[in-house]
């Protein structure tokens, strides 16, 4: 027979006695394949049974080995009663070491010594067709003892696969051939083996963007997950022999404290991984949206007053995999330390009377220091930034740095080094984000910044914020550095020229690490922070100037995306109040890259050239109010006159004359030479000129400077016209970032969209070009259609959340319109519905902003009604009514 798998002595244990499995796989009146089928749905029901009733995880997947474990066996000994001589079955990978979940994988190799095969091969068919009928899917490999070294040699899967095996049944002697021929000093040796997985690790980092913190996490694989835990295992395994991560804390590479937490963390990612086997019924490794909220129901959570259920649960897992990365560090550097450079002595490097490099790693020089000089566990990041040949931190002050981290009191926040050494992270740059992690993952940042502590691992439950709180405020910060090294100048290049101009950049880097901060607290984030940042300043030394600067940015700090997404920047009015607010160039300067950095490290699709072409027209527009005075706005009948001019010049060669061009441009008012640019009216004008009344629709399609693609519509007015070319937009699988209606006074209509692809990528291909512009003649040139019936399905991720829609209005005092501001449930067809409501209700759109942020759709109109005047009150209640029923309804399909 095989080794038995030791089963704790629990609840599970006696439930799955090998008797009893045994027992019910041999009932007597059930054909075999019945009593096989039964067995192992009575194995999972009991298994599902003890997990609600609170089992420990470890004993869970244990059980479901074991009950694996019985069956393999028995439907061998059906098809080979006698042992046979030269074949053994063998488990690998997670089921050789005995963890299953409800759904693992189930990985065996059968090993045979060359020949014997044929002896077996119609009873080995019928035990690979058993296994078929009663449901256990298997992967099965089969492999001599020289197969077996000849695929290890070659593939670090393979080798990790095979020393975690464990014999089940069959030749005891040539599973321990196997074992022998695979020994460090026949293939891979420890210090070979230790390399390759720690390159596979930092691959599979690179695959989950290096970070475990995405608003979808996989728990097996994402940094900090499980697969840590086994990279470990395997290099402890390779170079101890160790069966157990027990032995580590027997051979002294672990504290109890340190083995506690390990296994803490294992059997908490065991239980979110057994419920995710069990609510999905298959294999499933990923925390997708539609399953944490079940998942946070069966850990026992409930919504509070601050957070809910799922964002509770959800900031759990992000700070077990935090302390489960730190241990990975720690343990894979002190591996490092043994397999690597165990045999040589590392040169020590003073650095000052509290560290030293030992070799390119930075450590204490006392074990005690950090309990007497509770500041240096600041101290020791800043050096970090001093010295950048410092690869890291060694190992055995990563462990005193978590064990002491909690010394860090009042005192220490008040204690002035302690301060001195803090600030001046910021103000020396290089490096500042990269410790600013470490200092997280090592529990530091957290205690010395409470408030930097209760947003750790916070998540908001929707698909705007992909990164939890203090993740996306240290991808602010990298952002603003990306912005200050020239060798990223290429990603942003307006925003590195601008950075230069910054007097202070700590400023930028302190008003983004503070701008969020204040989530964790309840009510409003920006007024919170504002004050937060305003004490942490002058606490360390700022001048009342500097702090006021900071707090300003962090009030502030959505006050330019939401003007340049929401409202009407082509209006010098809105121009000119934006820039009220703002004050100085210098603090437009600094808004401006912060914007950029938050919006980019909130959620990398939203930030396309379309946004970016909003922030940087909104800042010039911005920066020349500055400059003219804000007691001397710009005119709009400047404004369309200069970009007339500058139209004019981009056509200087072409063959349009001068009355052609006052001819047409006579019939248009001034928003759309505001609202378009100088290379838009460039374009659209030799178009116009020459079109037929036989030509019209006029669609013109077109990416104009490496921009996200236009759809220039020119025709006759008619009725529903906004709600037809949305409805073929979103028929056509496209997303409208943008929609600009003008209409002229002799009956025409001038719209332009600016579309990209549902899946947030840019319209490249010539085709998909021809498609649109196809499409749009079909649908606006045929007046018998009235309507469009956009098929398309909502995708699975929105349909896990609810926004109730909500409809709010104000006035456009200056424009004399009345603005429509929608907050509901994106969905594909949504402008579309919109724009039937308007049109049963004869109201005319004037323009609108689109806005998807996450699941959510937060769309502005700028409407009147069909003489141009605001709608009315009563209207405007019909109309919000209907709205609402409307949109609401559509949501619930």
């Amino acid at each position: 027979m095989g080794a038995e798998l030791d089963l704790a002595e629990d609840e599970a244990a006696a439930v799955f006695s090998a008797r009893k499995i045994r027992t019910r796989l041999r009932a007597d009146g059930l054909k075999p394949v019945t009593a096989f089928r039964d067995t192992l749905a009575w194995g999972r029901d009991r298994l599902y049974s003890l997990f609600h009733d609170g089992a420990p995880a470890d004993s869970l997947v244990h059980a479901r080995s074991h009950i694996v474990d019985e069956v393999l066996r028995e439907a061998w000994l059906r098809v080979l009663p006698e042992a046979p001589a030269g074949v053994t079955l063998v488990a690998v990978g997670g089921y050789g070491r005995g963890e299953l979940l409800p759904h693992s994988d189930i990985d065996i190799l059968l090993l045979h010594v060359p020949g014997s095969l044929e002896q077996y091969r119609g009873a080995l068919e019928r035990f690979t067709a058993f296994l078929w009928d009663i449901g256990l899917e298997v992967g099965q490999s089969v492999r001599t003892v020289d197969d077996c070294v000849s695929e290890a040699a070659k593939d670090i899967t393979v080798i990790t696969n095979l020393i975690e095996s464990r014999l089940l049944i069959g030749d005891a002697s040539l599973y321990a051939q196997m074992q022998s021929a695979l020994t460090p000093d026949k293939v891979w040796p420890v210090a070979d083996f230790f390399r390759a997985k720690r390159d596979e690790q930092a691959a599979r980092y690179r695959k989950y963007d290096d970070t475990g913190y995405k608003l979808e996490p996989n728990v097996k694989e994402s940094p900090g997950g499980l697969r840590d835990i086994h990279t470990v295992g395997w290099v402890a395994k390779r170079h101890f022999g160790a069966q157990t991560l027990h032995e580590l804390r027997d051979r002294g590479f672990l504290t109890k404290t340190e083995c506690d937490e390990l296994f803490a963390g294992q059997d908490f990612l065991w239980r979110v991984r057994f419920a995710l086997h069990m609510i999905t019924g298959r294999r499933e490794d990923r925390l997708l949206f539609d399953h944490q909220i079940k998942v946070a129901a069966l850990f026992g959570y409930v919504d509070g007053d601050l957070n809910r259920a799922v964002e509770q649960f959800m900031q759990l897992y992000y700070r077990t995999i935090k302390s489960l990365s730190c241990l990975n560090d720690m343990l894979l550097q002190l591996f490092d330390d043994a397999i690597i450079h165990g045999d040589q002595t590392q040169p020590i490097q003073p650095l000052n009377s509290r560290f030293q490099m030992r070799g390119q790693y930075i450590e204490a020089r006392d074990d005690e220091l950090f309990r007497k000089h509770p500041a240096s566990m600041i101290e020791i990041f800043l050096l970090l930034q001093q010295h950048p040949k410092i690869e890291g931190i060694s190992a055995q002050t990563v462990r005193l740095l978590v064990r002491d981290n909690r010394l860090i009191t009042a005192d220490v926040r008040n204690d002035v080094r302690a301060r001195a050494f803090f600030i001046e992270m910021f103000r020396e740059g290089a490096g500042l984000t990269r410790n600013l992690r470490r200092m997280n993952r090592y529990g530091v940042l957290g205690r010395y910044l409470p408030a930097f502590g209760k947003v750790v691992g916070l998540m908001q439950y929707d698909l705007f914020h992909t990164l939890t709180v203090d993740e996306h405020l240290l991808y602010v910060l990298r952002n603003l550095r990306r912005m200050a090294l020239p060798r990223f100048q290429h990603e942003l290049p307006f925003c590195s020229e601008l950075f230069k101009k910054l007097s202070k950049p700590e400023l930028l880097y302190i008003a983004g690490f503070f701008h969020d901060m204040s989530k964790g607290s309840g009510g409003d984030h920006s007024e919170l922070g504002a004050v937060e940042a305003t004490q942490f300043c002058l606490n360390h030394g700022l001048s009342h100037a500097d702090a006021e600067l900071i707090s300003w940015l962090v009030q502030h700090h959505l006050m330019m995306s939401l003007t340049a997404q929401r409202a009407d920047i082509s209006d010098p009015q809105v121009v000119a109040d934006f820039a009220r607010k703002v004050g100085t160039p210098d603090r437009l300067d600094y808004l401006f890259l912060m914007t950029v950095a938050d919006i980019r490290a909130t959620n990398p699709a939203l930030w396309n050239s379309w946004r970016e072409s909003l922030l940087t027209e909104l800042y010039r527009s911005t920066a020349r109010a500055l400059e003219r005075g804000l007691d001397n706005p710009l005119r709009s009948d400047d404004m369309a006159a200069e970009a007339k001019a500058r139209a004019l010049e981009l056509l200087a060669t072409g063959d349009i004359s001068a009355a052609q061009t006052q001819q047409v441009w006579a019939r248009f008012e001034d928003d759309y030479f505001l609202r378009h640019s100088p290379e838009e009216l460039a374009w659209h004008l030799p178009e116009i000129v020459h079109a037929k009344e036989t030509d019209l629709p006029l669609i013109l399609v077109r990416a104009l400077d490496g921009r996200e693609t236009t759809v220039f519509v020119y025709t006759r007015d008619r009725d529903h016209l906004f709600g037809l070319s949305t409805g073929v937009l979103a028929r056509l699988g496209l997303n409208i970032l943008d929609a600009r209606i003008n209409t002229t006074a002799d009956g025409f209509t001038l719209d332009s969209y600016v579309v990209m692809e549902g899946d947030g990528t840019p319209i490249n291909q010539p085709h998909r070009f021809d498609e649109i512009r196809d499409s749009l003649q079909k649908v606006l040139g045929d007046p018998t259609i009235s309507i469009v019936d956009v098929n398309r399905r909502m995708p699975q991720k929105l349909k896990h959340f609810s926004t109730p829609t909500n409809v709010s209005f104000s006035r456009d005092h200056v424009r004399n319109r009345t603005i429509l501001e929608i907050v509901t449930a994106d969905r594909p067809g949504l402008l579309s519905m919109i724009g039937r409501v308007f049109h049963k209700r004869s109201i005319l759109l004037d323009a609108a902003k689109i806005g998807t942020i996450g699941e959510r759709a937060e769309d502005v109109f700028f409407i009147t009604d069909s003489a141009r005047n605001p709608i009315s009150d009563k209207l405007l209640d019909e109309l919000r009514e209907v709205l609402v029923r409307t949109l609401d309804h559509s949501a619930a399909y």
